[in-house]
């Protein structure tokens, strides 16, 4: 659903401050300013049940929680659970499509299938096991018995199950990330469940729902490991709350959506949108004397990763907004997203996987107090619902998000999804924002906006130690930002300036090198893990966007940070330079394609590149030693516009000193990225 709430021959309530006596007593001249957020629209009358019809072909996703037991013996892995407690399938995500018809005595008849998938390792719950079972994911097919009470209907359903469940052995019992073989099997079986959906505005319906899923037993032989067999007999409970997108009876039609049978109006009070992409990547061997563990292997390799987000935002009261974002993302990066610190994909996860898993990535409540004057419009988009807003403003956002999401931001290069790839050329580099292994964090913003410049602050939460999944207040993150907007012969552009410090659980390069230099028996690593505690690092950023030309933009960033302590959340730059060009396409006819080309030189600090000369390894390189120069980039991307939802985009990035090393490289990436939205 997105635009603006579509009334019919409904009346239009307008609530204001000042009572009707007081609005009569203005000037007839003076026009009297409403706030978009006291605009509503007044009570609809009962829909009729012969009124609604729920006949018609309908997909949507689902967000929910379960709960799962496979059998004595069987190790459960703890997965995610948010805020509720970890179990062996935490949260769960997915998508379902169907049909139902609605009969004369509205009886509906329907069927369903849906796939869930499960969450991420719950690190901090783990317990040592020789072994660990897992769930992957359920798939259902399903028939539905519901009876229609106008836009409510209760229903049962029930039908065929499967799913996927595999065992990990680890090598060291105690270390449950030591996995020296991984067991997969499909398993089919039976479910049954009840649920309700009700409409809610336009073609959309939501819709709560409780499923039990009973599976056969599988049998896994780890006789192999010197290990007994087990049994995994799943037994899984799960809870959803789903959205679906109602078609109607002829989904190929092309007025099927518009006049699919509802007696509802849209609505402006919420909004729903959603991407995919999916970004092969892959090379051809390079030169590669040597490697060490986080070196980018020498014989080529081809990658994937897939994601998958739900943005969904509404309005609680006025000037506040509440989004949400869950997402399912699956794949690795070049190496598991290890080998080169400018890294080639900005959709790969540090967190990567081979089913899909879900998170919910962003979830946040926007306050915005407008301070009066001139107003501008803002436009349904995701994360971002339709109205007005003063441009004299104060904004305070507080719960889950990318720090990328209000810093650092620029029109030409800071979306992977739709322009440059490399993280380099996308982020200040040298920012070591602070982040979960996805790219998240949890903490505050606030913002000041005028009209020709912004100046806006975060404090956030940042990881417990160097490249972990854990958030922690113990320490954290601060970052400041000013943004100034100006144009140049007549030609838009801005200017933001930031700066950022961080505290955390990490190492010192100098410390960490004149411990072992003082016994060269030790492991520097070894070393470097034993001298975490609380140390801060600081640096700063310019990030320029600049119109030059109707439909051509120019970027460029510079960053740096001090270099002397390890690197906790992003990767392994303290000095960063990029710039780039995007122009659009309607120099050639195609004015929703888009051409960039941009570079980016990398650098290390001293201390730093020391500590990887002696066989240190950092977040994502380390090749046990170290012909330090410059690591440099050059990408060049074409973007071509399927239709107005859909992007399709080849890319190239060659790499001159792969993780600062000359001795290493030049490598020549290769990328496609297929693109959806709506």
């Amino acid at each position: 659903m997105k635009g603006i709430c579509r009334f019919g021959g409904s009346t239009i309530v307008v609530l204001a401050t000042w009572s009707a006596a007081v609005a009569g007593d203005v000037p007839p001249n003076l026009p009297v300013k409403v706030p978009v957020a006291y605009v509503t629209k007044a009570p609809q009358a009962p829909i009729r049940p012969d009124i609604y019809n729920w006949t018609g072909f309908y997909v949507g996703g689902h967000f929910g929680y379960g709960d799962a037991g496979f059998g004595p013996g069987t190790h459960p892995l703890p997965l995610q659970g948010a805020f509720l407690p970890h179990s062996p399938t935490g949260l769960i995500g997915g998508f379902q499509m169907g049909y139902n018809r609605e009969l004369a005595n509205h009886l509906i008849l329907g069927v369903e299938a849906d796939t869930s998938f499960t969450s991420p390792l719950d690190v901090p719950a783990l317990t040592p096991a020789p072994f660990n079972t897992t769930l992957d994911y359920v798939g259902t097919l399903r028939g539905r018995v519901g009876y229609a009470f106008g836009s409510w209907m209760p229903y049962a359903t029930g039908g065929f199950a499967w799913s996927h469940t595999h065992v990990n052995v680890n090598e060291d019992p105690q270390n449950t990330n030591s996995i020296i073989s991984s067991v997969g099997h499909y398993q089919t079986g039976w479910t049954a469940g009840l649920g309700l959906e009700f409409a809610v505005s336009g073609n959309w319906s939501a819709k709560l729902e409780y499923e039990h899923v009973d599976l056969s037993r599988q049998t896994y032989d780890l006789s192999a490991f010197g290990l007994p067999g087990i049994n995994v007999d799943p037994r899984i409970d799960i809870f959803k709350l789903g959205l679906n997108y109602r078609f109607g009876d002829m989904p190929w039609s092309a007025a099927a959506a518009v006049n699919a049978p509802t007696a509802l109006p849209e609505s402006d009070t919420w909004n729903v949108h959603a991407q995919t992409t999916f970004l092969p990547q892959g090379y051809p061997a390079f030169r590669s004397p040597y490697s060490g563990a986080n070196s980018l292997p020498g014989g080529g390799q081809l990658q994937e990763t897939w994601t998958t987000t739900a943005f969904l935002g509404v309005r609680l009261w006025r000037g506040a907004e509440f989004y949400f974002n869950p997402e399912l993302a699956q794949g690795f990066g070049l190496d598991g997203t290890l080998g080169i610190a400018g890294f080639p994909n900005g959709e790969a996860q540090k967190a990567g996987a081979a089913f899909p898993k879900i998170r919910p990535q962003r979830y946040y409540i926007k306050q915005t107090f407008g301070l009066g004057g001139e107003q501008e419009d803002v436009a349904d988009g995701p994360n971002q619902l339709a109205g007005k807003r003063d441009i004299d403003r104060v904004t305070l956002i507080v719960g889950r998000f990318a720090v990328g999401d209000f810093f650092d931001n620029n029109a030409y290069a800071h979306d992977p999804r739709a322009d440059f790839m490399n993280w380099a050329l996308w982020e200040s580099a040298a920012y070591d924002f602070p982040a979960d292994l996805p790219g998240y964090t949890r903490g505050a913003v606030v913002e000041l906006n005028r009209k020709d410049w912004a100046v806006r602050a975060a404090v956030v939460e940042v990881p417990s130690a160097p490249n972990s999944d854990v958030l922690t207040f113990k320490t954290g993150g601060v970052v400041t930002e000013f943004e100034e907007r100006h144009t140049i012969l007549d030609q838009p552009g801005k200017l933001r300036l930031g700066g950022f410090a961080n505290s955390g659980n990490t190492g010192n390069y100098r410390e960490a090198l004149a411990i072992e230099a003082a016994d060269p028996m030790l492991d520097i690593n070894a070393v470097m893990r034993s001298i975490q505690h609380t140390n801060l690092k600081y640096g700063f950023y310019a990030n320029l966007e600049q119109q030059i030309a109707k439909d051509v933009g120019l970027f460029a960033r510079a960053s740096w940070n001090d270099g002397q302590n390890q690197i906790l959340s992003f990767t392994d730059i303290d000095r960063s330079l990029a710039a780039g060009l995007s122009i659009k396409g309607s120099y050639w006819g195609r004015p929703n394609d888009t051409i960039g080309i941009g570079g980016a030189v990398n650098g290390l600090s001293a201390a730093n590149r020391d500590f990887l000369a002696a066989g240190g390894i950092g977040l994502l390189i380390g090749d046990g030693r170290l012909n330090y120069r410059p690591e440099q980039i050059l990408e060049t991307y074409y973007a071509y516009s399927l239709n107005k939802n859909v992007t399709l985009t080849a890319d190239y990035q060659l790499v001159i000193n792969p993780a600062y090393n000359a001795d290493r490289g030049p490598v020549s990436i290769f990328s496609g990225r297929l693109h959806g939205e709506f």
